[in-house]
């Protein structure tokens, strides 16, 4: 992780605080998540103190700092999700997996994330699990596809 996070500062040598958001984006991009260790370098290279950029990357929901789980799970919130429900599912998700949003389940397996709008407002409520759509989700069918996911996952182990 040390090395990797070397390689995109080398890219940026004589870089400002102007530089902060393209780096973080780039360190994320390549370990999925901004792990503390990566913040502290980052600050070290930029001269800014890690609260610095701690504050920087809690303003945009984009970052990351906890790995994604192998079941990744987006719940729309747009409006049209939200008028059909989408409260309760993201309810009962949290409920079943024991997680809040930006949270990764303790084993790993799930993550879940909550987005302004997936794109299927048509389709309402949504949720989106490692890319494919859920479409019309109730809350009892949480249940149901967390455990399929689950099976899925230890069919391909």
């Amino acid at each position: 992780m040390h090395e990797t996070v070397q390689r995109i500062l080398e890219n940026y040598r004589d870089a400002g605080r102007d530089a902060l958001i393209p780096i973080l984006q780039e360190v994320q991009e390549t370990q999925g998540y901004l792990s503390r260790d990566a913040v502290v370098e980052i600050g070290r290279h930029l001269n800014l103190a890690a609260s610095k950029i701690y504050g920087v990357a809690t303003f945009y929901n984009q970052f990351r700092f906890a790995p994604l789980g192998r079941i990744h799970i987006q719940v729309c919130r747009g409006t049209a999700c939200h008028v059909k429900g989408s409260a309760k599912v993201l309810e009962a998700i949290q409920n079943e997996l024991k997680i809040r949003p930006g949270e990764t389940t303790k084993d790993g397996l799930f993550s879940l994330e909550v987005v302004a709008c997936i794109g299927a407002c048509g389709l309402a409520p949504v949720i989106s699990v490692n890319g494919e759509f859920h479409a019309g989700v109730e809350p009892a069918q949480i249940r149901k596809i967390l455990n399929s996911c689950r099976e899925g996952v230890t069919a391909h182990e």
